[in-house]
């Protein structure tokens, strides 16, 4: 069984694109905060790609921001590519089924105690991102994803 459901924030806005065919799909990420403190006191964060297509994946762009709290709901898949060095790069990446709303752009606001603005949002967890780590940094703005990818 291959199963993955998390609920935390997006960690920027999405973007929507779209492969050859003209299928839409987004790539985002979202912090997951763990249950429990490190050993200096501290609650550690993990972050997790995210893969989603079609009609999610426009409603996902049209709808979400950085700092979105959703629950996503998919599975694992590992992927392999060349980066522009010609090395190996393997991920592990969620594509998911279903992604929830889990609160509305009010709600969000008065959490915050400011006025709902697509780029307003800003979450403290998303400072420690390390941009490095990033699998995907490599490949640039143009992705081709070949149909036969697709379920």
């Amino acid at each position: 069984m291959n199963r993955v459901m998390l609920i935390g924030r997006l960690t920027a806005k999405p973007e929507l694109r779209y492969t050859g065919s003209n299928i839409p799909y987004s790539r985002f990420s979202i912090a997951v905060n763990r249950t429990f403190n490190n050993a200096q006191g501290e609650r550690t964060t993990d972050f997790f790609n995210i893969v989603i297509w079609r009609k999610q994946a426009e409603n996902v762009c049209n709808f979400l921001n950085k700092g979105s709290l959703v629950a996503v709901e998919g599975r694992l898949q590992q992927s392999t590519y060349d980066d522009k060095d010609g090395n190996k790069r393997n991920t592990i990446d969620i594509v998911a089924d279903n992604v929830q709303f889990l609160e509305s752009k009010g709600q969000r606001a008065a959490s915050d105690g400011m006025e709902p603005t697509p780029y307003d949002y800003q979450d403290a967890v998303t400072n420690n991102v390390n941009i490095e780590n990033d699998p995907f940094s490599d490949l640039g703005d143009n992705v081709t994803i070949d149909d036969n990818f697709l379920d």
